[in-house]
């Protein structure tokens, strides 16, 4: 009896290690319902494509964006030899949109790293610490956003100068608040967990608690709103540029692009059509994916 027994147990055992769901990590759970939903895997395509073209820029744009210019060839329709014509001084528009793609990678990385940066750190700090820490903070946060996001950035480029550099730390310094705001309200709900008192009765020091069981704890939100702070820091970066504030000639950033060809839109339309493409195509990719995002890491849309 005790043998049949232990084969009965042994079979039990088996059926329910068979029957028992796989755990799965959050982020693969994430990246499988990305891939499921076809909104958010169109947004990582192009997304992706981004990043492809701008990493093989020179192997896939035939001509060189600044140099490769002649006057004889200004406003060529597209053909074969100009895929996508010309523009005002002959040069490829296809292979300056290609290059083009490299700027707004720079942008979105170094624009939404300076906003992300100060932002967690003072989002952190202001729902942890609380009181005359999270008065000032938040008073100086709700300062920036009283201000439309394009004309501070205008602002502060009219006083540093123009320039890419300038306008990426602008568009940076605009996006801080929504980092900061979403940070706290995460921090707010984390610091009152049973991990976060158990370490305080333990001794640990409010920093450590802060940056090495606290913040961690945001990442979820805070990379949905990174891959959005992307988008809008590309299409603010392009519209300072459209207004001769940003990326400066020759570079062939996409609103400056725009810029030069606005005065051929009737008689060459491909000029500003395609680079405004460009644009529209690369921030619907970004919100695409963060809606994406959003909803696979929101664990309350789990089945």
């Amino acid at each position: 009896m005790s043998v049949e027994l232990q084969q009965a147990n042994q079979e039990t055992e088996a059926e329910v290690t068979q029957t028992a769901p796989k755990e799965v990590s959050l982020w693969k759970d994430a990246l499988s319902r990305i891939i499921k939903s076809k909104t958010s895997f169109i947004g990582l395509i192009i997304i992706t494509l981004l990043i492809i073209i701008a990493i093989f820029a020179p192997l896939i744009a035939p001509y060189d964006p600044v140099s490769d210019a002649s006057v004889i060839d200004r406003y060529q329709k597209p053909s074969a030899e100009h895929w996508l014509g010309t523009d005002e001084l002959g040069r490829d528009i296809f292979s300056r949109i290609v290059y083009g793609a490299r700027i707004s990678i720079q942008i979105g990385v170094i624009a939404v790293g300076i906003s992300g940066v100060i932002g967690v750190l003072l989002g952190g700090i202001a729902g942890y610490f609380g009181r005359w820490a999270d008065m000032i903070i938040m008073r100086f946060i709700d300062i920036l956003m009283a201000f439309p996001s394009i004309l501070l950035a205008i602002a502060m480029v009219a006083i540093m100068g123009k320039g890419l550099t300038n306008a990426m730390i602008a568009v940076g310094i605009v996006g801080i608040p929504h980092f900061a705001r979403i940070v706290r309200s995460t921090v707010l709900s984390v610091k009152e967990k049973e991990f976060v008192e158990a370490a305080r009765a333990t001794g640990v020091r409010n920093s450590r608690i802060l940056f090495r069981h606290v913040l961690p704890n945001t990442m979820a939100p805070l990379i949905v709103q990174t891959t959005l702070s992307v988008g809008t820091a590309i299409l603010d970066a392009a519209g300072l540029s459209f207004l001769g504030l940003g990326a400066q000639a020759p570079k062939p950033e996409w609103g400056a692009m725009l810029n030069a060809g606005r005065d051929a839109l009737q008689t060459a339309p491909w000029v500003i059509t395609f680079p405004g493409l460009a644009i529209l195509f690369v921030v619907l990719g970004f919100n695409l994916l963060g809606d994406g995002l959003r909803d696979a890491l929101d664990p309350r849309l789990k089945q």
